[in-house]
């Protein structure tokens, strides 16, 4: 009789101590699923990217900035000289997004080539 009225209060004991883990557990696994989600559709839209139709310097400096934080991160150069002005503005560009995480970036870069895609005409 003891046994019956022991081993359900120990199995309660086994749930409250394994949930949190499992709910950790559970947690990792979905974020490194979205992250692998993300990463594959960011080296897609890369891809599509080298295929967009004339674009202004301006949407240029964006896309290179976001890939840029998205597969390297922070500026971690020095900024080029004025007698460099391209190099200049691609850096300035770059750390206008300086500390957006690596999927923020690389979602943000997804979102704004979609949106060329479309204006352009091209399928995304």
């Amino acid at each position: 009789m003891a046994l019956k009225i022991f081993a359900p209060s120990l199995y309660k004991l086994d749930n409250l101590v394994l949930l949190p883990f499992m709910k950790l557990a559970w947690s990792i696994w979905l974020s490194s699923f979205q992250s692998d989600y993300v990463k594959e559709e960011f080296e897609e839209y890369a891809a599509k990217a080298k295929t967009l139709p004339d674009c202004s310097n301006e949407n240029l400096l964006i896309i290179y900035s976001l890939y840029k934080q998205a597969t390297i991160g922070d500026v971690n150069t020095a900024r080029p000289g004025m007698f460099s002005p391209k190099e200049r503005a691609k850096w300035d560009a770059w750390k206008s997004v300086e500390g957006k995480s690596t999927e923020e970036a690389m979602n943000d870069y997804i979102t704004k080539v979609k949106q060329l895609l479309e204006e352009a005409g091209v399928s995304a």
